[in-house]
Protein backbone atom coordinates (compact mmCIF):
# COMPACT_ATOMS: atom_id res chain seq x y z
CA UNK A 1 0.00 0.00 0.00
CA UNK A 2 2.79 2.13 0.74
CA UNK A 3 4.60 1.97 -2.48
CA UNK A 4 1.17 2.42 -4.54
CA UNK A 5 0.81 5.52 -2.54
CA UNK A 6 3.99 6.74 -3.47
CA UNK A 7 3.27 5.77 -7.25
CA UNK A 8 0.42 7.83 -7.26
CA UNK A 9 2.69 10.60 -5.95
CA UNK A 10 5.13 9.79 -8.05
CA UNK A 11 3.09 9.97 -10.88
CA UNK A 12 1.50 13.54 -10.05
CA UNK A 13 5.00 14.83 -9.90
CA UNK A 14 5.78 13.85 -13.04
CA UNK A 15 2.99 15.78 -14.43
CA UNK A 16 3.58 18.76 -12.97
CA UNK A 17 7.16 18.95 -14.03
CA UNK A 18 6.14 18.82 -17.63
CA UNK A 19 3.95 21.49 -17.47
CA UNK A 20 3.66 23.97 -14.35
CA UNK A 21 -0.02 24.91 -13.03
CA UNK A 22 1.33 28.67 -11.91
CA UNK A 23 1.96 29.37 -15.63
CA UNK A 24 -1.10 28.89 -16.91
CA UNK A 25 -3.05 32.63 -15.72
CA UNK A 26 0.34 34.57 -16.40
CA UNK A 27 -0.19 33.53 -19.80
CA UNK A 28 -4.51 34.66 -19.56
CA UNK A 29 -3.61 37.63 -18.38
CA UNK A 30 -1.05 38.21 -21.51
CA UNK A 31 -3.91 37.70 -23.87
CA UNK A 32 -6.18 40.29 -22.00
CA UNK A 33 -3.75 43.05 -21.89
CA UNK A 34 -2.81 42.35 -25.55
CA UNK A 35 -6.79 42.55 -26.99
CA UNK A 36 -7.22 45.52 -24.82
CA UNK A 37 -4.15 47.61 -25.82
CA UNK A 38 -5.39 46.48 -29.83
CA UNK A 39 -8.90 48.71 -29.39
CA UNK A 40 -8.87 51.32 -30.83
CA UNK A 41 -9.05 54.83 -28.92
CA UNK A 42 -12.22 56.64 -28.33
CA UNK A 43 -11.59 59.92 -30.68
CA UNK A 44 -15.05 62.76 -30.98
CA UNK A 45 -13.39 63.32 -34.54
CA UNK A 46 -16.04 61.29 -37.09
CA UNK A 47 -17.63 62.35 -40.30
CA UNK A 48 -20.91 64.31 -39.50
CA UNK A 49 -20.02 66.25 -36.22
CA UNK A 50 -18.31 69.54 -36.98
CA UNK A 51 -15.63 69.86 -39.13
CA UNK A 52 -15.53 65.62 -39.43
CA UNK A 53 -12.30 64.43 -38.71
CA UNK A 54 -10.39 67.74 -38.84
CA UNK A 55 -10.10 69.97 -35.74
CA UNK A 56 -11.81 73.10 -36.12
CA UNK A 57 -9.52 75.13 -34.41
CA UNK A 58 -6.61 73.27 -36.92
CA UNK A 59 -9.02 74.39 -39.98
CA UNK A 60 -8.88 78.00 -39.07
CA UNK A 61 -5.01 78.03 -37.50
CA UNK A 62 -5.76 79.02 -34.30
CA UNK A 63 -5.52 77.95 -30.77
CA UNK A 64 -8.90 76.94 -28.14
CA UNK A 65 -8.07 80.33 -26.29
CA UNK A 66 -8.13 82.53 -29.76
CA UNK A 67 -10.83 85.45 -28.83
CA UNK A 68 -13.98 85.86 -31.33
CA UNK A 69 -12.19 88.43 -33.51
CA UNK A 70 -9.33 86.52 -34.38
CA UNK A 71 -11.35 83.57 -35.31
CA UNK A 72 -13.73 86.01 -37.62
CA UNK A 73 -9.94 87.39 -39.17
CA UNK A 74 -8.38 84.17 -39.78
CA UNK A 75 -11.91 82.79 -41.46
CA UNK A 76 -11.73 85.86 -43.88
CA UNK A 77 -8.53 85.74 -44.75
CA UNK A 78 -9.17 81.51 -45.47
CA UNK A 79 -12.28 82.52 -47.13
CA UNK A 80 -11.01 84.80 -49.61
CA UNK A 81 -8.01 82.28 -50.75
CA UNK A 82 -10.66 79.20 -51.68
CA UNK A 83 -13.64 80.97 -52.28
CA UNK A 84 -14.89 79.50 -55.63
CA UNK A 85 -15.47 82.60 -57.03
CA UNK A 86 -12.18 84.50 -56.27
CA UNK A 87 -10.44 80.96 -56.67
CA UNK A 88 -7.43 80.92 -60.37
CA UNK A 89 -5.12 78.00 -60.66
CA UNK A 90 -1.50 78.57 -60.36
CA UNK A 91 -1.88 81.73 -57.91
CA UNK A 92 1.12 81.45 -55.48
CA UNK A 93 0.67 79.41 -52.21
CA UNK A 94 -2.11 77.38 -54.12
CA UNK A 95 0.47 74.96 -56.24
CA UNK A 96 -1.39 71.69 -56.43
CA UNK A 97 -4.76 72.52 -55.94
CA UNK A 98 -8.04 71.99 -58.32
CA UNK A 99 -11.25 73.82 -58.01
CA UNK A 100 -13.05 70.86 -56.69
CA UNK A 101 -10.19 70.71 -53.53
CA UNK A 102 -10.51 74.34 -53.18
CA UNK A 103 -14.34 73.92 -52.83
CA UNK A 104 -14.05 71.55 -50.52
CA UNK A 105 -11.46 73.25 -47.92
CA UNK A 106 -13.32 76.28 -48.18
CA UNK A 107 -16.66 74.77 -46.89
CA UNK A 108 -14.78 73.29 -44.40
CA UNK A 109 -13.51 76.44 -43.55
CA UNK A 110 -17.02 77.69 -43.36
CA UNK A 111 -18.34 74.57 -41.13
CA UNK A 112 -15.33 76.20 -38.71
CA UNK A 113 -15.88 79.12 -38.72
CA UNK A 114 -20.11 78.72 -38.19
CA UNK A 115 -18.98 76.20 -35.22
CA UNK A 116 -16.45 78.71 -33.66
CA UNK A 117 -18.36 81.84 -33.87
CA UNK A 118 -21.26 81.18 -31.59
CA UNK A 119 -20.49 80.52 -28.10
CA UNK A 120 -22.85 77.74 -27.43
CA UNK A 121 -21.49 75.96 -30.31
CA UNK A 122 -18.14 76.14 -29.30
CA UNK A 123 -18.67 74.68 -25.34
CA UNK A 124 -20.30 71.98 -27.16
CA UNK A 125 -17.18 71.41 -29.07
CA UNK A 126 -14.82 71.62 -26.72
CA UNK A 127 -16.54 69.35 -24.59
CA UNK A 128 -16.70 67.30 -26.66
CA UNK A 129 -12.85 67.32 -27.68
CA UNK A 130 -12.36 66.99 -23.56
CA UNK A 131 -14.73 63.85 -23.53
CA UNK A 132 -14.31 62.10 -26.46
CA UNK A 133 -15.95 59.06 -25.22
CA UNK A 134 -19.31 60.39 -25.16
CA UNK A 135 -20.36 59.94 -28.01
CA UNK A 136 -24.07 59.52 -27.89
CA UNK A 137 -24.22 63.05 -25.81
CA UNK A 138 -22.09 64.79 -28.56
CA UNK A 139 -24.78 63.88 -31.44
CA UNK A 140 -27.45 64.93 -29.43
CA UNK A 141 -25.87 68.45 -28.57
CA UNK A 142 -24.97 68.52 -32.22
CA UNK A 143 -28.15 67.78 -33.95
CA UNK A 144 -30.58 69.60 -31.29
CA UNK A 145 -28.79 72.49 -32.27
CA UNK A 146 -29.14 71.97 -36.05
CA UNK A 147 -32.73 71.16 -36.01
CA UNK A 148 -33.45 73.84 -33.33
CA UNK A 149 -35.51 76.29 -34.59
CA UNK A 150 -33.13 79.61 -35.04
CA UNK A 151 -36.63 81.75 -34.25
CA UNK A 152 -37.78 82.73 -30.66
CA UNK A 153 -40.12 80.43 -29.33
CA UNK A 154 -41.85 83.49 -27.36
CA UNK A 155 -42.01 85.27 -31.09
CA UNK A 156 -43.55 82.17 -32.06
CA UNK A 157 -46.17 81.95 -29.25
CA UNK A 158 -46.92 85.81 -29.53
CA UNK A 159 -47.85 85.54 -33.59
CA UNK A 160 -49.95 82.58 -32.68
CA UNK A 161 -51.92 84.39 -30.60
CA UNK A 162 -51.92 87.39 -32.59
CA UNK A 163 -53.39 84.80 -35.39
CA UNK A 164 -55.92 83.43 -33.55
CA UNK A 165 -57.48 86.65 -31.96
CA UNK A 166 -57.29 88.06 -35.17
CA UNK A 167 -59.48 84.85 -36.32
CA UNK A 168 -61.79 85.02 -33.47
CA UNK A 169 -62.83 88.86 -34.09
CA UNK A 170 -63.67 87.83 -37.79
CA UNK A 171 -65.62 84.99 -36.85
CA UNK A 172 -67.93 86.76 -34.41
CA UNK A 173 -68.34 90.60 -36.35
CA UNK A 174 -69.33 87.46 -39.39
CA UNK A 175 -71.92 86.14 -36.72
CA UNK A 176 -72.89 89.28 -35.44
CA UNK A 177 -73.92 90.79 -39.30
CA UNK A 178 -75.65 87.37 -40.04
CA UNK A 179 -78.19 88.00 -36.84
CA UNK A 180 -78.81 92.09 -38.04
CA UNK A 181 -79.55 90.58 -41.54
CA UNK A 182 -81.90 88.05 -40.10
CA UNK A 183 -83.40 90.80 -37.81
CA UNK A 184 -83.83 93.12 -40.94
CA UNK A 185 -86.30 90.87 -42.41
CA UNK A 186 -88.17 89.97 -39.14
CA UNK A 187 -91.69 91.60 -39.21
CA UNK A 188 -91.48 92.21 -35.76
CA UNK A 189 -88.40 94.29 -35.33
CA UNK A 190 -88.46 96.17 -38.40
CA UNK A 191 -92.01 97.73 -37.63
CA UNK A 192 -90.77 98.55 -34.64
CA UNK A 193 -87.30 99.82 -35.96
CA UNK A 194 -89.21 101.60 -38.72
CA UNK A 195 -91.75 103.43 -36.20
CA UNK A 196 -88.42 105.00 -34.10
CA UNK A 197 -86.99 105.68 -37.54
CA UNK A 198 -90.39 107.76 -38.02
CA UNK A 199 -90.10 109.44 -34.82
CA UNK A 200 -86.77 110.97 -35.29
CA UNK A 201 -87.63 112.36 -38.87
CA UNK A 202 -85.02 109.92 -39.90
CA UNK A 203 -87.52 108.44 -43.15
CA UNK A 204 -89.04 111.72 -43.79
CA UNK A 205 -88.82 111.59 -47.40
CA UNK A 206 -87.95 115.46 -48.80
CA UNK A 207 -89.43 116.63 -52.49
CA UNK A 208 -85.90 116.86 -54.37
CA UNK A 209 -85.74 118.27 -57.98
CA UNK A 210 -83.04 118.71 -60.44
CA UNK A 211 -80.10 117.08 -60.69
CA UNK A 212 -79.64 116.08 -56.57
CA UNK A 213 -83.40 113.97 -57.37
CA UNK A 214 -82.48 110.16 -56.11
CA UNK A 215 -83.73 107.30 -57.71
CA UNK A 216 -86.59 104.90 -55.80
CA UNK A 217 -83.92 102.39 -55.65
CA UNK A 218 -81.46 105.00 -53.88
CA UNK A 219 -83.89 105.97 -51.56
CA UNK A 220 -84.65 102.47 -50.52
CA UNK A 221 -81.43 101.67 -49.94
CA UNK A 222 -80.88 104.48 -47.69
CA UNK A 223 -84.21 103.25 -46.03
CA UNK A 224 -82.66 100.14 -45.44
CA UNK A 225 -79.73 101.38 -44.28
CA UNK A 226 -81.72 103.28 -41.69
CA UNK A 227 -83.58 100.91 -40.01
CA UNK A 228 -80.29 98.23 -40.01
CA UNK A 229 -78.65 101.07 -37.77
CA UNK A 230 -81.56 101.07 -35.56
CA UNK A 231 -81.89 97.51 -34.88
CA UNK A 232 -77.88 97.12 -34.49
CA UNK A 233 -78.44 99.89 -31.47
CA UNK A 234 -81.62 99.57 -30.22
CA UNK A 235 -81.34 95.49 -29.79
CA UNK A 236 -79.25 93.87 -27.54
CA UNK A 237 -78.23 90.59 -29.07
CA UNK A 238 -77.07 87.68 -26.39
CA UNK A 239 -75.53 84.11 -26.66
CA UNK A 240 -73.03 83.70 -29.49
CA UNK A 241 -74.21 86.32 -32.59
CA UNK A 242 -73.82 89.09 -30.25
CA UNK A 243 -71.59 92.54 -30.96
CA UNK A 244 -68.28 92.08 -31.04
CA UNK A 245 -65.77 92.69 -27.91
CA UNK A 246 -61.88 93.46 -28.57
CA UNK A 247 -61.89 92.33 -25.05
CA UNK A 248 -63.44 89.18 -25.51
CA UNK A 249 -60.69 88.16 -28.10
CA UNK A 250 -57.77 85.77 -27.10
CA UNK A 251 -54.91 88.41 -26.40
CA UNK A 252 -56.83 90.37 -24.34
CA UNK A 253 -57.93 87.86 -22.20
CA UNK A 254 -54.04 86.59 -22.04
CA UNK A 255 -53.30 89.99 -20.96
CA UNK A 256 -55.66 90.64 -18.69
CA UNK A 257 -55.63 87.18 -17.08
CA UNK A 258 -54.07 88.56 -13.73
CA UNK A 259 -57.12 91.17 -13.12
CA UNK A 260 -59.79 88.47 -13.83
CA UNK A 261 -58.28 85.97 -11.48
CA UNK A 262 -57.75 89.24 -9.07
CA UNK A 263 -62.03 89.95 -9.04
CA UNK A 264 -62.71 85.76 -9.21
CA UNK A 265 -60.39 85.26 -5.82
CA UNK A 266 -62.18 88.57 -4.50
CA UNK A 267 -65.70 87.82 -5.66
CA UNK A 268 -64.85 83.74 -4.28
CA UNK A 269 -64.24 85.31 -0.90
CA UNK A 270 -66.88 87.66 -0.70
CA UNK A 271 -69.75 84.85 -1.81
CA UNK A 272 -68.26 82.65 1.08
CA UNK A 273 -67.98 85.44 3.49
CA UNK A 274 -71.87 86.71 2.56
CA UNK A 275 -73.53 83.11 2.17
CA UNK A 276 -71.54 80.76 4.25
CA UNK A 277 -70.15 82.68 7.09
CA UNK A 278 -73.33 85.40 7.37
CA UNK A 279 -75.97 82.72 6.25
CA UNK A 280 -77.57 85.96 4.39
CA UNK A 281 -80.14 84.65 1.60
CA UNK A 282 -79.62 84.60 -2.26
CA UNK A 283 -80.67 87.68 -4.28
CA UNK A 284 -81.85 87.11 -7.40
CA UNK A 285 -78.61 87.01 -9.31
CA UNK A 286 -77.42 84.82 -6.96
CA UNK A 287 -80.07 82.76 -7.59
CA UNK A 288 -79.77 82.80 -11.17
CA UNK A 289 -75.84 81.69 -10.91
CA UNK A 290 -77.01 79.02 -8.74
CA UNK A 291 -79.25 78.49 -11.49
CA UNK A 292 -76.72 78.50 -14.55
CA UNK A 293 -74.12 76.49 -12.68
CA UNK A 294 -76.82 73.71 -12.26
CA UNK A 295 -77.73 73.40 -15.58
CA UNK A 296 -73.98 73.50 -17.18
CA UNK A 297 -74.61 76.69 -19.28
CA UNK A 298 -72.28 79.14 -20.16
CA UNK A 299 -73.34 83.29 -19.55
CA UNK A 300 -74.08 83.81 -23.08
CA UNK A 301 -75.90 80.88 -23.57
CA UNK A 302 -77.91 81.33 -20.50
CA UNK A 303 -78.24 85.27 -21.52
CA UNK A 304 -79.79 84.12 -24.76
CA UNK A 305 -82.46 82.48 -23.26
CA UNK A 306 -85.83 84.57 -23.17
CA UNK A 307 -86.70 86.77 -19.90
CA UNK A 308 -89.63 84.77 -19.35
CA UNK A 309 -87.66 81.58 -19.10
CA UNK A 310 -85.69 82.93 -16.27
CA UNK A 311 -88.34 84.25 -14.52
CA UNK A 312 -90.21 80.67 -14.39
CA UNK A 313 -86.47 79.01 -13.03
CA UNK A 314 -87.15 81.83 -10.45
CA UNK A 315 -90.54 80.74 -9.69
CA UNK A 316 -89.94 76.94 -9.74
CA UNK A 317 -86.86 77.74 -6.79
CA UNK A 318 -84.47 76.04 -8.81
CA UNK A 319 -81.43 76.85 -7.38
CA UNK A 320 -82.54 74.49 -4.83
CA UNK A 321 -80.30 71.83 -5.99
CA UNK A 322 -83.46 68.88 -5.50
CA UNK A 323 -86.19 71.15 -7.20
CA UNK A 324 -83.29 71.57 -10.08
CA UNK A 325 -82.97 67.48 -10.44
CA UNK A 326 -87.40 66.93 -10.08
CA UNK A 327 -87.11 69.72 -13.20
CA UNK A 328 -84.19 68.04 -14.87
CA UNK A 329 -86.29 64.77 -15.36
CA UNK A 330 -89.29 66.20 -16.23
CA UNK A 331 -88.08 67.95 -19.17
CA UNK A 332 -85.96 64.72 -20.40
CA UNK A 333 -89.62 62.33 -19.90
CA UNK A 334 -91.22 65.30 -21.83
CA UNK A 335 -88.56 65.33 -24.46
CA UNK A 336 -89.04 61.73 -25.00
CA UNK A 337 -92.60 61.87 -25.25
CA UNK A 338 -92.18 64.53 -28.31
CA UNK A 339 -89.59 62.50 -29.97
CA UNK A 340 -91.96 59.38 -29.32
CA UNK A 341 -94.72 61.33 -31.32
CA UNK A 342 -92.78 62.63 -33.73
CA UNK A 343 -93.69 62.11 -37.39
CA UNK A 344 -90.03 62.41 -38.70
CA UNK A 345 -88.70 60.17 -35.56
CA UNK A 346 -91.45 57.52 -36.20
CA UNK A 347 -90.35 57.14 -40.22
CA UNK A 348 -86.52 57.09 -38.55
CA UNK A 349 -87.52 53.29 -35.91
CA UNK A 350 -89.28 51.96 -39.38
CA UNK A 351 -86.70 52.66 -41.48
CA UNK A 352 -84.12 51.42 -38.87
CA UNK A 353 -86.71 48.10 -38.64
CA UNK A 354 -86.59 47.48 -42.22
CA UNK A 355 -83.88 49.29 -44.01
CA UNK A 356 -82.05 49.57 -40.85
CA UNK A 357 -77.92 50.11 -41.58
CA UNK A 358 -77.46 46.43 -40.74
CA UNK A 359 -79.71 45.63 -44.43
CA UNK A 360 -77.64 47.97 -46.82
CA UNK A 361 -76.13 46.43 -49.62
CA UNK A 362 -73.01 48.44 -51.87
CA UNK A 363 -73.02 47.85 -55.71
CA UNK A 364 -68.88 47.62 -56.95
CA UNK A 365 -68.65 49.52 -60.39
Amino acid sequence: MASSSERSRGGGGGACAGCPRTARPWWRLAVLLLSVCSLPAATALVEGLYCGTEVCYDVLGVGREASKAEVARAYRQLARRYHPDRFRLGEPGMEGETRESAQGKFLLVVTAYETLKDEDSRRDYDYMLDHPEEYYQHYYAYYRRRLTPKVDVRVVILVTVCAISIFQYYSWHSSYNEAINYLVTVPKYRIQATEIARQQGLLNRTKEKGKNRRSKEEIREQEEEVIRDIIKTKIDIKGGYQKPNLSDILLCQIVLFPYYLTQYVRWYATWIYRFTVCREEYGDEEKLYIIRRNMKMSQSQFDSLEETNRQTFLEKRLWIRENYEVYRKEQEEEMKIKMATDPRMKRYRRWMKNEGPGRLTFIDD
